[in-house]
């Protein structure tokens, strides 16, 4: 187990320098922080002081260098935009998107699981044939699309949810729901046929011979062994939430986390506090994957963490 511990910090520790360096070239390649700082009319002097200033006149891989040192004391310099320090507005930012996460991830399970174990059940009924239905259905709708749906319906129409912001629990339904409802199809689909699957092995007609109840077939046996797939799969819905939906999700309601972030840096092409965000990102996505490997010991003990 600790060797399979420490390899995996370093194999973590060269993922999040190697999309910090990525991102951190990238950014400096298609951008220019300085049109955006200064007024158009400013003059080239005033241009060249002000790159000068932001040590954007320096060469790519001297700015990447003291960029990495800053990293070891957590120092990943100052706001372009807002002139406070990156991290801070992080941290700032931070709690909002993993309550978001957690609230659409909370739903996904919450609902998937039991609507995939329930197909499961009456494999071909209409309860199975409903559960898949509803799935493809939430599968195929562009989330923002359904974002702006979910605000003409419950914001304009009826007035029952506010469209945006985060200042009170109400403004977390529209967003948790809209960042879930993929999570749900896939995590009902795959909760399906895996129960399925273990519902007609040979140990569950073993169980079913000695008596057991139905309840505790599927819910001591059978879904214990379907947990791993499952597992997987949600450790995956909650990284694309992290990594990728989130950003949409957030710039539909104007939800203040690390998403709506991330544009706001990209259109003022902040460079600094866009590193922050992804490497921000990076570390948590890794550490996920980290802990998804030890809860598969922690579900099936005969599993090699190699």
């Amino acid at each position: 187990m600790l060797r399979f511990v420490l390899r995996r910090v370093l194999h973590s520790a060269i993922v999040i320098i190697g999309v910090t360096a990525v991102v951190f070239v990238a950014t400096r390649m298609v951008g220019d922080p300085v049109s955006v700082i200064l007024p158009m009319d400013a003059t080239d002097a005033q241009r060249l002081l002000m790159a000068h200033q932001l040590g954007l006149d320096r060469p790519i891989f001297e700015q990447l260098i003291d960029f990495v040192r800053g990293l070891a004391s957590f120092d990943l310099g100052r706001s372009l935009w807002q002139d406070r320090p990156a991290m801070t507005i992080v941290l700032e930012r931070l709690p909002l998107t993993l309550a978001l996460v957690g609230a659409a991830m909370t739903l996904g399970l919450g609902l998937g699981v039991p609507l995939g174990v329930l197909a499961s059940m009456r494999a071909g009924g209409p309860a199975d044939r409903l559960t898949v239905i509803l799935s493809l259905a939430g599968l195929s709708m562009p989330q923002f699309w359904l974002g702006l749906l979910l605000i003409v319906l419950f914001a304009v129409e009826l007035h029952w949810l506010p469209s945006s912001g985060a200042d009170e629990v109400a403004h977390i339904i529209l967003p948790a729901v809209t960042l879930a409802l993929p999570a749900i199809g896939r995590i009902a689909m795959l909760t399906r046929s895996t129960m399925i699957a273990e519902l007609n092995r040979p140990y569950i007609l073993t169980a079913e011979a000695k008596g057991l109840s139905l309840a505790r077939i599927v819910g001591v046996h059978a879904l214990v062994n379907a947990a791993i797939p499952v597992l997987t799969l949600a450790s995956w819905e909650l990284i694309r939430m992290l990594a990728g939906y989130a950003v949409v999700v957030e710039t539909v309601f104007a939800w203040p986390g690390l998403g709506f972030l991330a544009i706001q840096s990209i259109e003022r092409q902040d460079l600094v506090l866009l590193q922050a965000v992804v490497l921000t990102v990076a570390l948590i996505v890794v550490t996920l994957t980290f802990l998804t490997d030890l809860a598969y010991k922690a579900i099936d003990p005969r599993i090699e963490l190699g």
